[in-house]
């Protein structure tokens, strides 16, 4: 018998965790209850920030939202955003509360971070980004991942908080490249990071790579950075994360050196996860064909998504004054200027017409389904019910699988009882 990744541990924190670490997936996919689940199995979970203070609003009760609506609500049918803006201490407010009813809840000998997009730059980027890092390290969290963007401000706008040796703090890069720029501001700081994940082609959502995407692959990139770091003498824990679909997929790159995988479709569709369970059955439902790589993102970067969406096909009035999560510090949003230049055009209404999607309604709707490489091959982790529907497997299912599986094998749920005639 092979290799299990049980055979495994990464030595972080003072603490030997499960090297199995499960991605910080957006808006509220990545939820409390999922990142609870990994750390109290000894492993890692996250949390997302991406769009903390809807998600908070959602699971607390509380009203950032309609606060901010009313706020500027004079510009709800302008096509001018200049003025729309977060403001700092209500997102410091909703991260602190989020972050620390997750925390208080923590059981286990396992670890809680948070994912920190960049690119969610909310029309004050960076007083935004500033104040949702410092108040998740205010808030307790084991650690942060730095995600979405090349973050070389990121390390120095924490640096004088308390806690900035103290938690574990790590970047997502998909090149050694991007490595190189992010560890020269870093070294400015005499504070490298705790873990570089390395994220290839084949991941989920926003991809660090172009629509030739399918040029590249994970293992290659893994062992550049590998490569990179030995030559530097530097001594940085690399998490590969992208199309690592079974426990014989991590052990290989256990083996080659890593310090553990950051893995998350398998986990789209357990009952922690945030999606409603009419989008996890089309997840299951998926077949290769149904997922595309495309450039609706108004960040730029490409998307991995199903095709048949309904952020693909729905036109929505931008929703700036409530959400406006992808604002730049101008006002501008890709998907706000397609909105109007169509609406210009007298084309408003018809889909085509806009290149781009609204990321803040879709994703806040669970809308906009993106989803990883090997999304077509969730319907062989587990059972089909007699209604044609798929059973929705737990956390735990999924991660011990991951954890003691071997020979690439997937261990299915146990059947359910038939029921007596």
């Amino acid at each position: 018998m092979g290799k299990r990744l049980d055979d495994f541990r990464w030595k972080v924190a003072g603490k030997d965790v499960v090297p199995l670490m499960i991605g910080g997936m957006g808006v509220n996919i990545s939820t409390t209850e999922l990142a609870l689940e990994a750390a109290r199995l000894g492993g890692i979970g996250h949390i997302s920030d991406a769009m903390m203070p809807a998600v908070t609003d959602h699971v607390h009760g509380t009203h950032f939202v309609s606060e901010k609506l009313r706020h500027y609500r004079a510009t709800v049918k302008r096509p001018d955003k200049a003025g729309v803006r977060f403001e700092a201490a209500p997102v410091a407010e909703a991260t602190r509360l989020y972050v620390t009813e997750t925390m208080t809840r923590k059981r286990g000998p396992g670890l809680i971070f948070l994912n920190c997009m960049e690119k969610l730059t909310m029309g004050n980027p960076k007083e935004t980004l500033l104040a949702r890092l410092k108040a998740a390290l205010d808030a307790g969290i084991d650690g942060i991942t730095l995600s979405a963007g090349l973050h070389l401000t990121s390390f120095a706008l924490m640096a004088d908080h308390p806690r900035f040796r103290q938690a574990l703090l790590g970047i997502i890069v998909s090149s050694v490249r991007a490595l190189k720029l992010f560890l020269m501001k870093a070294a400015r700081l005499n504070r490298r990071p705790d873990y570089v994940v390395v994220e290839g082609p084949l991941a989920g959502g926003h991809l660090g790579f172009g629509l030739d995407w399918h040029r590249f692959d994970l293992k290659t990139i893994f062992h550049e950075v590998m490569q990179y770091l030995k030559k530097e003498g530097l001594c940085i824990p690399v998490i590969p994360a992208g199309g690592i679909f079974t426990g014989s997929d991590a052990v290989a790159y256990m083996e080659a050196g890593a310090a553990a995988v950051q893995v998350a479709t398998r986990f789209t569709v357990t009952r922690e996860s945030g999606l409603p369970n009419e989008v996890k059955q089309r997840y299951f439902q998926a077949e290769a064909e149904d997922i595309e790589v495309n450039m609706l993102s108004p960040t730029g970067y490409p998307m991995r998504m199903l095709k048949d969406c309904p952020a693909v096909s729905h036109r929505v009035r931008p929703a700036c004054e409530a959400y406006g999560y992808l604002l730049d510090g101008s006002g501008r949003c890709a998907y706000l200027e397609a909105y109007y230049q169509a609406a210009h055009n007298g084309g408003a209404d018809k889909c085509q017409k806009i290149e781009k999607t609204c990321l803040c309604s879709h994703m806040r709707r669970y809308q906009c389904w993106t989803c990883g490489h090997t999304t077509s091959r969730l319907k062989e982790t587990t059972r089909k019910n007699p209604d044609g529907t798929y059973q929705i497997l737990s956390a735990e299912h999924v991660f011990k699988d991951y954890q003691f599986s071997t020979d690439h094998q997937v261990a299915l749920p146990k059947e359910k009882p038939r029921s007596m005639p």
